[in-house]
């Protein structure tokens, strides 16, 4: 295993945990209508930071020569992590209305612990809920 692997891990779980509390504050700035929302770092930052966060997911998985079609537990990191794009989406957009938005937003946190449910445990989804 590469020296760099331990760097990697870390920096990949500070994006993640950057990503989420990001996250949480700008569904909270959607649910409560704030201006903070329309700043121009608050739209540019979370790209960026999960820009990093993949491109570390990427290099673990060549690092430790990783595959989802090889282990399931990536598989449904992968999946979920869609199922939260997609939540996070419907969270942070006014077109929806605010049950909804606040509905969306903790499916997506709780998709999000989920993932980190599968990456700590290394079990497939079905065996992390089931």
């Amino acid at each position: 295993m590469s020296s760099l692997y331990p760097i990697i891990k870390h920096l990949h779980m500070f994006f993640a945990l950057i990503s989420i509390s990001g996250f949480m504050l700008r569904a909270f700035w959607s649910l409560t209508g704030s201006t903070m929302l329309e700043r121009r770092w608050v739209k540019i930052a979370p790209h960026i930071n999960d820009t990093l966060l993949l491109l570390c997911a990427f290099a673990l998985m060549a690092l430790l020569s990783l595959s989802p079609h090889n282990q399931p537990w990536l598989l449904g990191k992968i999946l979920l992590l869609l199922v939260y794009i997609g939540l996070g989406i419907v969270a942070l957009k006014p077109k929806f209305s605010t049950p909804v938005r606040a509905v969306a937003a903790l499916a997506a946190i709780t998709s999000f612990f989920i993932i980190a449910g599968l990456a700590f445990s290394k079990q497939s989804l079905t065996q992390l809920l089931f």
